[in-house]
């Protein structure tokens, strides 16, 4: 049921205070405080600042006295200070998107300086309270919120790049780029599904690490939204899973403004948000007044925090642009700057006579309570973590481990090696045995796939399945939601750099989640993205099943690894490569016929991404070399054996992944492939596009440029000349 709120002042303040210096913040009955680098855990970022009390269990430093006579005046000069941070920053730039934060600055007041828990000297702090910006658009609405609390990431002359080349204020938040960002965001709806998996680990972890009386982990996640966010799809897939996990700590502020880039949004979207968020399982709070209802958005908050059982949606109307005499309420305000003549009037309209990037003194003395807070907290908790593990020490020794993102030592010994005498079997078989191999030894790793466990073999086989009220198991049903996966997948691996996720779907299927393999790539998301059927080998399900393009796509993206392991150690050399690899993603494609396992293979050659499997050549002057990936690799060695009888020199190479190989010395390379052989043919079930930089313009590409077909693998394979005799004949052209 969709609920109006509304708060006394009595509640959020302490009247008949002497010090005007604003309003409390709520003190809860419990605070958990927060350090990803403690003392007790490693090296702190963000000790007590000099002066700041440390507080004693159960008492609350983040209250700050105030006076309700000073409050309502104080607020708004805050929220207004928040939106000509924005307005100037904008202006300055000629470039940006000024409405969401003159709209949101309100909301974003309230929950910034009254509600979140976080130590601006140390972003990283454990248990802080995230933010994510799903509207990422609107930017300058977080930075001006860091700003103002004492983030050194973003100072005065940061706000005045914003956009600019080197800048800690890129165009859309950046985590990589801007500490207190904790998600990358900007492609609408993908924000909203990172804070699900923000939510997903939190409750995760608390179910694992919590004892009685002992809450470790215990924070919110907080996220904006906008009518672009609400019409995308992947917001919708995530917020199912949401609801259905019942995500009590996710509370997500829809930034209802009814205005997009082509215009009201009357013209494309007319559904009813709430009764689709009950529907989803979301408790939904509606606040009327979201440009000056302090009081409701504070009473919405206390509401949403009372729920345990499931997320919240709070529906804030607010008007784009607010203050904007010509512009507010328009599609105006939304993407460019106001200009000249329409910052002046908005200055004038609420009376903010003040130079740009100017933050008025009181303003300034307010937020910076935020510094000794945050340090007080981290350091409660600091305190807290050390008791814990004084009655806990097996338990605090792991979640350290996942805090600090440190691997079990030996953790790689667990993965499973193989020999030519080990039975054939499909690589997605393999990796369910390296995925179970690697649950019993790495804390972190949790995963699923969509709808497809039983086929991409990604089942945790001593694992539950985590649920509402199974939060600690790891195993994660996403159902047909791939877009939506990804994109939670992503707030997972960002939550704490311990956390290893992985998901699965056909790798054909990519294609429904691209953008969120992209943000994983772009945001350093190190997710493992377990994708089988990875060629026409797949065989009678057709071209719609059967990737092509795929393959060469992925390659061209920057910083992420492309893997096509030919049998089990190549497979396990790939999970290898994927845990070692924290910031940046690893795509395995994996077959679903059998495989040889392959004689030259090895874990240790995954690593440098192209390796020599077999040569009967001496001196590194090879006939002819053969290039193979994934099921491809056995035709090639086929087809060595082959040319060998006719007393030919080959050399077989494996080149799993390419961006590794790229990584590796000059020397490497020309040990592998010497730049003296012209004579190349690679073979792949795939598009032949790329190839051409590794057989060179002199070589073969044996490949797929067209869709596949619907029939038998060995058939497909023979009728599209992926076979040994074609790899033959075109040696033999070339040497």
């Amino acid at each position: 049921m969709v609920t109006s709120s509304s708060l006394s002042l009595s509640r959020a303040f302490i009247s008949g205070a002497a010090a005007a210096q604003g309003p409390t913040r709520e003190c809860p009955e419990r605070v958990y405080l927060a350090g990803l680098k403690l003392s007790s855990i490693s090296g702190s970022r963000g000790l007590r600042a000099a002066g700041a009390p440390f507080r004693k269990s159960g008492s609350c430093a983040a209250t700050v006295r105030a006076s309700v006579k000073t409050d309502t005046t104080l607020v708004e000069k805050s929220v207004n200070t928040i939106r000509f941070l924005a307005i100037d920053a904008v202006e300055k730039a000629n470039s940006g998107h000024p409405g969401l934060p003159m709209g949101c600055a309100p909301m974003a007041h309230v929950l910034f300086d009254e509600v979140m828990r976080y130590n601006p000297k140390n972003p990283y702090w454990f248990n802080r309270d995230r933010f994510v910006l799903s509207a990422g658009h609107g930017c300058m609405l977080h930075y001006a919120l860091l700003h103002l609390a004492g983030y050194d990431s973003v100072r005065e002359e940061d706000l005045k790049s914003f956009r600019q080349w080197g800048s800690k204020t890129p165009g859309h938040p950046e985590n990589f780029e801007t500490p207190g960002i904790e998600v990358t965001t900007g492609p609408l709806g993908q924000g909203i599904a990172n804070a699900v998996g923000l939510a997903l680990a939190e409750k995760h972890l608390a179910a694992r690490y919590n004892k009685p009386g002992m809450e470790i982990v215990g924070h919110y996640i907080y996220a904006i939204l906008g009518d672009g966010c609400q019409m995308e799809g992947v917001a919708n897939e995530a917020c199912s899973l949401a609801g259905h996990w019942g995500l009590g700590k996710l509370i997500a502020f829809y930034d209802d403004n009814h205005i997009s880039i082509d215009g009201n949004t009357e013209i494309a979207f007319t559904e009813n948000v709430e009764k689709r968020f009950e529907g989803l399982g979301w408790h939904v709070i509606w606040v009327k007044n979201g440009n000056t209802g302090y009081d409701e958005i504070r009473a919405a908050i206390k509401e949403a925090k009372a729920i345990k059982d499931k997320p919240t949606l709070i529906k804030i109307t607010t008007t784009i642009g607010y203050g904007s005499p010509n512009k507010a309420n328009t599609y105006a305000v939304h993407g460019s700057a106001l200009g000249a003549k329409e910052v002046d009037a908005t200055r004038k309209n609420l009376g903010w006579a003040h130079e740009p990037f100017h933050v008025p003194e009181d303003v300034k003395k307010h937020w910076s309570r935020h510094i000794s807070d945050g340090a007080a907290l981290e350091s409660e908790w600091n305190a807290k973590f050390a008791e814990y593990e004084r009655k806990y020490k097996e338990e605090a020794a792991e979640l350290k481990s996942l805090i600090n993102g440190e691997l079990p030592v030996g953790w790689e010994k667990a993965l499973p090696t193989y020999t030519p005498n080990s039975a054939a079997d499909a690589t997605r078989n393999l990796s369910q045995q390296c995925l179970n191999a690697l649950a019993a030894t790495l804390p972190g790793l949790l995963g699923g796939s969509a709808d497809l466990a039983s086929s991409n073999m990604t089942l945790l086989k001593t694992f539950g399945n985590f649920q509402k009220d199974m939060p600690q198991e790891r195993n994660i049903r996403f159902g047909v939601r791939e877009h939506g996966m990804g994109a939670i997948c992503n707030g997972i691996a960002l939550h704490c750099p311990g956390l290893i996720p992985y998901c699965a779907t056909f790798f054909v299927f990519t294609d429904y989640m691209r953008a969120a393999i992209r943000i994983s790539a772009l945001s350093q998301a190190g997710v493992i993205y377990v994708m089988t059927h990875d060629s026409i080998g797949l065989g009678e399900d057709g071209p719609t099943h059967q990737p092509i393009e795929h393959l060469s796509t992925f390659r061209a993206m920057p910083n992420i690894l492309m893997l096509r392991p030919a049998d089990g150690n190549e497979t396990a050399g790939a999970y290898q490569v994927a845990v070692l690899n924290r910031k940046r993603p690893s795509i395995l494609a994996l077959s679903r016929q059998k495989l040889p396992n392959l004689p030259g293979t090895s874990i240790k050659g995954v690593e440098k991404g192209g390796y020599i499997v077999s040569c009967n050549a001496v001196d590194n002057q090879p006939d002819v070399i053969l290039i193979g990936t994934g099921s491809e690799l056995e035709i090639a060695t086929k087809a060595a054996d082959e040319l060998r009888k006719g007393g030919k020199k080959v050399r077989v190479v494996s080149l799993v992944c390419w961006e590794l190989f790229d990584e590796q010395s000059d020397t490497y390379k020309e040990s592998v492939l010497p730049s003296a052989i012209s004579a190349r043919v690679s073979i792949e079930a795939g598009s032949t596009f790329g190839w051409g930089k590794i057989v060179g313009s002199k070589g073969k590409a044996i490949g797929i440029d067209r869709f596949g077909a619907s029939a038998p693998a060995g058939k497909v394979y023979k009728e599209f000349g992926i076979t040994v005799e074609a790899m033959v004949e075109a040696a033999k052209g070339l040497c």
